[in-house]
């Protein structure tokens, strides 16, 4: 059984959901990736159904060696997080996966409601630089080797993350 390193941190991770909801799902992911792109449509039917009962983190994995303007919007990301606006960010950056040009990032940027000369700093930051270094090297010491990965309460998932099953899966777990 594979376990999350580190565990879900709130002060640190990006967390949609109660700190004491009963399911905590952990997805490592790469803003590039297509099978991520279906996972978030997935992630968002997994939100949906289970409600309160579902804290979603996000963890960048960028795998920039298939997936060229991988690392440079998880940067973007997280650029957007020091505005508070990373679940914004992220939700823009699957929904136009196939424009992510830096142009492309200053638009999203815009509109997502930042300041746009913070954001220019942010995103060429070696603290935004490590945080994503930061995440893949959790995901690494996890055993983490393609995107995307889920681990549901810390432990590595492996089953299938169509909406249906996932579902199924999950709500075994609910309270």
């Amino acid at each position: 059984m594979t376990r999350l390193k580190p565990p879900v941190d709130d002060s640190r991770d990006h967390a949609k959901g109660r700190q004491d909801a009963p399911i905590t799902l952990v997805e490592y992911g790469d803003y590039e990736c297509p099978h991520c792109g279906r996972a978030y449509l997935a992630v968002k039917a997994l939100q949906k159904a289970l409600g309160p009962e579902l804290r979603f983190v996000f963890r960048n994995f960028p795998l920039t060696h298939v997936h060229p303007h991988a690392t440079r919007a998880a940067m973007a990301a997280e650029a957007a997080a020091l505005q508070g606006k990373f679940w914004p960010m992220h939700d823009l950056l699957y929904e136009n996966q196939q424009e992510l040009e830096d142009e492309d990032l200053y638009r999203y940027a815009e509109m997502a409601g930042l300041d746009m000369d913070r954001f220019a700093r942010d995103i060429e930051s070696e603290a935004v630089a490590m945080r994503v270094k930061e995440d893949f090297l959790s995901g690494a010491r996890s055993g983490v080797n393609g995107t995307p990965t889920f681990f549901v309460n810390g432990v590595r998932y492996d089953g299938s993350w169509e909406p249906e099953p996932f579902l199924a899966v999950l709500g075994r777990l609910r309270r």
